[in-house]
C-alpha cells in the first residue's frame, strides 16, 4: 500500500462528503472506514482512480450508518440523492478543513490532533505515540474535537492566524514515536500554501524550512543537544536554506509583515552566517524589535535579550533581561547563559542547575545539568 497516497489523499474525500451534507463527525468516521476498505482491497485491485473509488466507499459507508441511525430520519432524503459512481470532483476543500480543524472553541491540543487525523491522514494509534498518551487518551480528545465542530457551518472567512498557530505547534513537536511531526507539519504547511495565497502562510513555511534545514546537527550521536553555536554547519541542508530563503523574499516583497515572516528572517540570517563568529547579531535585535511590535510577546522580548547579550555585550543583554518576569519559561537558562559570558561563572552555573530543574524535556535537563557541571569545574 503507498501509505502516502491515502494520506495525502483523506482531506480532499473528507471535503466531498462535508460538502454533500454530511456533518465532520459521521464524515471523519466514514472517511476511516473507507480507509480501511482501501487497505483491504488496493493491493490486489487497486482502482484506476483512487480518490473517487475512496470518495465513492465513504459516502456508501456514511449512507449506511445514516440508515442505521433511527434518531437521525430528517437525514434519508440524501439517501436517494447518492452520486453515480465516477470520477472525484477536482474542486480542493482542503482550506475548509483547515479552518474546521483549527476552530477557535477548541483547545489548541485538540486543534492539532484534530488536524493531524482529518488533513494530515494520520491514525488515533500514530498521533498518541507522537504525544506519548494512551491511544485512548487520544481517541478521546479527538472524538470532543469532533463532536465539537460538527455544527459549524463556514458561512464568513476562517481565521488564518488560528490554522497557522496550529501548525506551528505541530512542527515545534518535533519527533518522537514513528511519526515525524516535524516533518508532517512542513508537509502540511505546503498543502496549506498551495491553496492559499498569503504572505504569512509562505512565512511560517520558510521559517519550517530554515529550522528543519539545521535539524541533524542539533544533536550529538549521544542523543545530546548540541547549542546553535556550537552545530556543525556542514551538515547542514543546503536546498532547504535555499528553498526556504526563496519563499521568504517573495513575501517580504508584498510589504505585509507578519510575526512568522519577522521569524524566518531572523533563522535565515543564521543561515547564512558561515560561521556562529559571523551572525549579524545586530540586524537579528532589528528583526527582534519588528516581532516585539507586532506580538509584544515576554517571550520574544526573552530572545531579544539575548540578542542584545551578543550584539552589544553581556551587560547590555542583562539589562534587557533585567526588564522582563524572572517566572517566565527559560529566563534563567538566558540569564545563565548572559552570566556566563560576563564571566561571573558562579551565578551562572547556579542559574543554569535551576534552569535545568525547570526544564521541560529531558534532553534540555540533560544539557543544562551539563554546563552547570563544566562551570563548577572550571571554577
Amino acid at each position: 500500500m503507498d501509505e502516502a497516497l491515502l494520506r495525502g489523499l483523506t482531506p480532499g474525500v473528507l471535503a466531498v462528503l462535508i460538502r454533500r451534507g454530511a456533518d465532520f463527525a459521521a464524515a471523519e468516521d466514514a472517511v476511516q472506514d473507507a480507509l480501511v476498505e482501501a487497505v483491504r482491497v488496493w493491493p490486489d485491485d487497486p482502482p484506476r482512480d483512487p480518490k473517487g473509488w475512496l470518495v465513492t466507499v465513504a459516502w456508501r459507508k456514511f449512507l449506511d450508518a445514516t440508515r442505521a441511525d433511527a434518531a437521525r430520519r430528517r437525514r434519508e432524503d440524501r439517501v436517494e440523492e447518492e452520486p453515480a459512481p465516477g470520477p472525484a470532483p477536482a474542486v480542493d476543500d482542503t482550506l475548509r478543513l483547515y479552518f474546521l480543524c483549527a476552530h477557535p472553541s477548541l483547545t489548541p491540543s485538540s486543534a492539532v490532533a484534530l488536524t493531524l487525523r482529518a488533513v494530515g491522514g494520520l491514525t488515533t494509534r500514530q498521533i498518541a505515540r507522537a504525544y506519548l498518551v494512551p491511544e485512548a487518551t487520544m481517541a478521546q480528545r479527538i472524538s470532543r474535537a469532533k463532536r465539537t465542530v460538527s455544527g459549524v457551518r463556514f458561512d464568513r472567512p476562517g481565521d488564518v492566524a488560528t490554522v497557522l498557530r496550529v501548525l506551528y505547534l505541530v512542527f515545534n513537536e518535533g519527533y518522537s514515536g514513528d511519526v515525524d511531526l516535524a516533518a508532517e507539519a512542513v508537509r502540511l504547511t505546503r498543502q496549506l500554501a498551495a491553496v492559499i495565497d498569503h504572505p504569512e502562510v509562505a512565512g511560517l513555511l520558510a521559517l519550517m524550512l530554515l529550522h528543519h534545514a539545521r535539524r541533524a546537527s542539533r544533536t550529538a550521536p549521544d542523543g545530546s543537544l548540541v547549542p546553535l553555536a556550537e552545530q556543525d554547519r556542514g551538515r547542514w541542508d543546503t536546498e532547504l536554506i535555499a528553498e526556504g530563503v526563496g519563499i521568504l523574499q517573495a513575501a517580504l516583497a508584498r510589504d505585509r509583515l507578519g510575526e512568522f515572516q519577522a521569524q524566518a528572517a531572523i533563522a535565515a540570517l543564521h543561515t547564512d552566517a558561515p560561521t556562529a563568529a559571523e551572525t549579524d547579531w545586530a540586524q537579528i535585535v532589528e528583526w527582534y524589535d519588528e516581532l516585539v511590535r507586532l506580538t509584544g510577546s515576554p517571550v520574544v522580548r526573552l530572545n531579544r535579550a539575548v540578542a542584545v547579550g551578543e550584539a552589544d555585550g553581556p551587560r547590555a543583554g542583562l539589562a534587557a533581561l533585567a526588564e522582563l518576569d524572572d517566572s517566565l519559561p527559560r529566563y534563567a537558562a538566558v540569564a545563565a547563559h548572559l552570566h556566563e559570558r560576563d564571566g561571573d561563572l558562579a551565578t551562572a552555573a547556579r542559574l543554569y542547575a535551576e534552569a535545568a530543574r525547570k526544564a521541560g524535556n529531558l534532553a534540555e535537563r540533560d544539557h543544562l545539568t551539563r554546563r552547570a557541571a563544566r562551570l563548577n569545574a572550571r571554577r
